[in-house]
C-alpha cells in the first residue's frame, strides 16, 4: 500500500491547530503521540484531541514535552501574547502557512524604526533569505517548514547595527 503525503493546513492560529499541524508534518498519528506522552487506556487519544481542538490547553511542562517529541521549538506552538516581539515572529510563520499565497514584502527598512522593532526587522531579514532560497529551489519545502518549525531568534551582535 503506497501513502501519500498531503501538507498540512491550518484553519485558524490557535495553539491546538498549531500542534495539529507539526504531529502531521512529523507524519505522526494522535495514537502514536498519545503513546509518546504516555497517555493510556482505551480513550488514550481523547487528550491529544482535547489539546488539538482546543478543549483543553496544555500545562508548560507538557508543552515541553510535547514540542520535543514533535521535535520543534516550543515557542512556536505556546499560546501567542501578541505584545512580545517573538510572539509576533512565530505568528507571521504561521500566517504564512495558513495564507500561503499571502504576499509579505520583506524588503522594507522602515516598517521597524523603533528600538523595540529591531528584533522584527532581523528577523524579517532571516526569513527573506530563506525564503528566498525556497524560491530559487535551493531549499525544499520541507527544508523551509522544519526552518520554521525549529526558527529561534538569537540576540547578538547584528542587534546593534540594526536600524
Amino acid at each position: 500500500m503506497k501513502y501519500i503525503y498531503l501538507k498540512p493546513e491550518l484553519e485558524n492560529l490557535s495553539q491546538g491547530e498549531r500542534i495539529a499541524f507539526a504531529r502531521q508534518v512529523r507524519r505522526m498519528s494522535q495514537d502514536e503521540l498519545a503513546d509518546k506522552l504516555g497517555f493510556t487506556g482505551e480513550s488514550k487519544r481523547r487528550g491529544v484531541t482535547r489539546y488539538e481542538r482546543g478543549d483543553r490547553a496544555p500545562k508548560e511542562d507538557r508543552l515541553k514535552e510535547i514540542a520535543g517529541i514533535l521535535n520543534v521549538n516550543v515557542k512556536c506552538l505556546k499560546e501567542f501574547d501578541f505584545r512580545n516581539d517573538e510572539d509576533m515572529i512565530y505568528m507571521l510563520l504561521w500566517m504564512e502557512e495558513m495564507y500561503p499565497r499571502m504576499d509579505i514584502d520583506l524588503d522594507i527598512p522602515g516598517y521597524f524604526p523603533l528600538k523595540r522593532d529591531k528584533k522584527l526587522g532581523k528577523f524579517m531579514r532571516e526569513w527573506k533569505v530563506i525564503r528566498e532560497k525556497r524560491c530559487n529551489h535551493e531549499i525544499t519545502y520541507d527544508e523551509y517548514i522544519e526552518w520554521k518549525l525549529q526558527y529561534e531568534y538569537k540576540e547578538g551582535e547584528d542587534d546593534e547595527k540594526i536600524g
